[in-house]
């Protein structure tokens, strides 16, 4: 795929999403789709999602985080949609308040 099919999703998570496995289900949701990016814990109790991929692959991803985990009660996500950087390859949970790639 070349880089111009790629796109960058860069998604704030709001509610009750820290402290219910919210980072694992996006790796978990991310790696299944063969995504790019990271996944971190805010300051501000949001989870902040950088995915790069597809287009209508980054679709479902924004779908399976309006839902989220069970535990989780997901009130709002904010999204971009960005051309792709050429973040690393893979997905990772990265430490809190990640500031980049």
């Amino acid at each position: 795929m070349t880089g111009a099919d790629r796109e960058r999703l860069d998604a704030s998570v709001r509610g009750r999403v820290q402290g219910v496995g919210f980072r694992y289900f996006v790796l978990r949701e991310a790696e299944c789709l063969e995504l790019d990016g990271f996944v971190a814990n805010e300051r501000d109790g949001s989870v902040h999602v950088v995915a790069e991929g597809p287009g209508e692959v980054l679709d479902e991803l924004l779908a399976r985080l309006n839902e989220g985990p069970p535990a989780s009660i997901v009130e709002r996500v904010i999204d971009r949609r960005e051309p792709a950087r050429g973040i690393g390859p893979g997905f990772r949970v990265a430490s809190g308040e990640h500031r980049g790639d």
